[in-house]
């Protein structure tokens, strides 16, 4: 394997001339700088990043923290801050942490152990200090982590309220929402519109709390059924939710969407493949994980952003578990 002196001895120029056209650092002719490069693709040579990384502090990468690639949700966000970090040059390394507190503490510890320029995280845990006293940007990504760390998200709030106020509209008399889980920003705020557009209609509802997961919430549907037959709406924290609500009515025989109606969140593949399709609020996905990524790249070269918090629209897509009007 060539070394940065094989390059050197082959363009006829010292090793730090070929550093500081590696690095972009200090005056090189142009002259010069084409034998480098010249003599860099005839040998294949490749540089040392790590050792790079240690003497600049910038590695070009870009750590991304996901709670959990198994949920269709995040695998989408993770794609657009990918393409995003490629066109600015920057590689990703992602990190599921599971939702778990020091898996996440250790992902951390080794990206910034091995200098990463930046984060983008999406969490459990809000106000979490191992976030706050970094010395690195971060951006927060679907949830808060602290106000002083800028944040992009969906309208969570508006779109449980959409959501609900869709369900009355289609003749339901009797709703529930299946919220994901207790102290998680999206799920607490799509609850606080849910509650508030069946409140302001005279709606009676019932609240049960899941997990963003199938099995689970088929379990607590199937509770849910039990306990309150006539319910005839039903509004998912999230996607998969809505695919386990539709499979537990579909298993007692309950007609969807004459008997009972469906509606989703998050707008992933998924809804409109499964049968009946899903009807759902939509989250711009792919685009909360590009301005994610161009508010990071922002901060790294230190350009500044004018907001610390971006909250983009969400938008409500009729499928086949809720009655067409008229």
């Amino acid at each position: 394997m060539a070394t940065i002196r094989d390059v050197a001895k082959r363009a006829g120029v010292s090793v730090a001339t070929v550093s500081r056209v590696l690095n972009e650092t200090g005056y090189v002719h142009a002259d010069t700088k084409a034998a480098v490069k010249k003599a860099i693709e005839e040998l294949n040579y490749k540089p040392n990043y790590v050792a790079r990384s240690l003497y600049q502090k910038s590695s070009r990468l870009i750590g991304l923290i996901l709670p959990d690639i198994t949920n269709p949700f995040f695998p989408e966000l993770a794609r657009a801050v990918e393409d995003v970090a490629h066109q600015y040059g920057y590689t990703v390394v992602l990190c599921n942490s599971d939702g778990d507190l020091e898996k996440e503490k250790h992902y951390l510890d080794v990206l910034t152990q091995n200098h990463a320029d930046g984060l983008i995280v999406t969490t459990n845990r809000q106000n979490n200090l191992n976030y706050i006293n970094l010395n690195i940007p971060v951006v927060a990504l679907d949830r808060p982590l602290h106000e002083s760390i800028p944040e992009v998200c969906a309208d969570h709030y508006g779109g449980g309220k959409m959501a609900t106020e869709y369900l009355i509209r289609r003749g339901c008399n009797f709703i529930a929402h299946v919220r994901g889980p207790g102290q998680l920003s999206p799920a607490d705020e799509r609850c606080r519109g849910f509650v508030n557009a069946a409140e302001k209609a005279g709606v009676p509802f019932y609240i049960v709390e899941s997990q963003f997961d199938i099995t689970i919430s088929e379990q607590k549907v199937s509770e849910l059924l039990d306990t309150y037959p006539r319910i005839d709406g039903i509004f998912a924290g999230n996607d998969l939710i809505a695919v386990a609500a539709v499979k537990v009515a579909l298993k007692r025989g309950i007609s969807i969407p004459e008997e009972l109606q469906v509606i989703g969140f998050d707008g992933i593949p998924l809804s409109a493949c499964f049968y009946p399709s899903i009807t759902t609020i939509v989250q711009p996905i792919y685009e909360m994980g590009q301005c994610a990524t161009k508010l990071l790249i922002q901060l790294i070269t230190n350009q500044g952003v004018t907001a610390k918090k971006h909250c983009l629209p969400v938008k409500l897509v009729e499928r086949e578990t809720t009655k067409r009007m008229g």
